[in-house]
């Protein structure tokens, strides 16, 4: 079986920004990979300075998670991003578009106190294969 990712926005949904939709219906799955949260340390277990290389750091450990069990970007089924401060969320939104290159998983965005001091950002999700 070929799994099938259908992202689904019902009749009168509110508007969205950021290019997700309102659900995702997932046909022909046989795996699920549940991604714990992934951080922005690298593999020397150093956070980059800025928020933009954080995101990027995260998005890189999310797609190490997806490459151990032989999935990709494609994949993804949900997302859920962990802001330590709103007012990262638009650089938040271009790293993710960039990243997921017209992909649409379910997406959730929250805004939180992160574990560690120094974290900007957290992201966890699931896949299907």
């Amino acid at each position: 079986m070929t799994l099938k990712l259908r992202p689904l926005t019902g009749d009168g949904s509110p508007p969205v920004q950021g290019a997700y939709p309102q659900a995702v219906e997932v046909g022909g799955a046989t795996r699920w990979l549940f991604l714990s949260g992934q951080t922005p340390l690298g593999p020397d277990g150093v956070p980059p300075a800025d928020f933009r290389g954080q995101c990027e750091q995260v998005w890189a450990n999310v797609q190490a998670q997806l490459a151990a069990a032989d999935m990709t970007l494609d994949n993804l089924v949900k997302v859920t991003t962990y802001l330590a401060d709103r007012s990262h969320a638009l650089e938040n939104r271009a790293v993710r578009l960039k990243v997921l290159d017209g992909r649409q998983p379910a997406l959730t965005v929250i805004v939180v106190d992160l574990f560690e001091d120094g974290w900007m950002v957290e992201i966890e999700a699931v896949a299907a294969a």
